[in-house]
């Protein structure tokens, strides 16, 4: 079997982090935003509702 992995250059290895790192924002991102709006819609009552 032949070794056909390509090697990736540091320029290309940076530009992958810096996409990873830029993915991983935008989903925090998203995932507060839809924290906040959904505190925001059920407003601060929803801890006393009835059990």
């Amino acid at each position: 079997m032949s070794d056909d992995r390509i090697t990736l250059s540091d320029k290309q290895k940076r530009a992958r982090r810096s996409r990873s790192l830029a993915l991983a924002l935008a989903l925090a991102a998203f995932v507060l935003i839809v924290y906040v709006g959904t505190w925001a819609k059920l407003g601060a009552n929803i801890l006393n509702r009835p059990m």
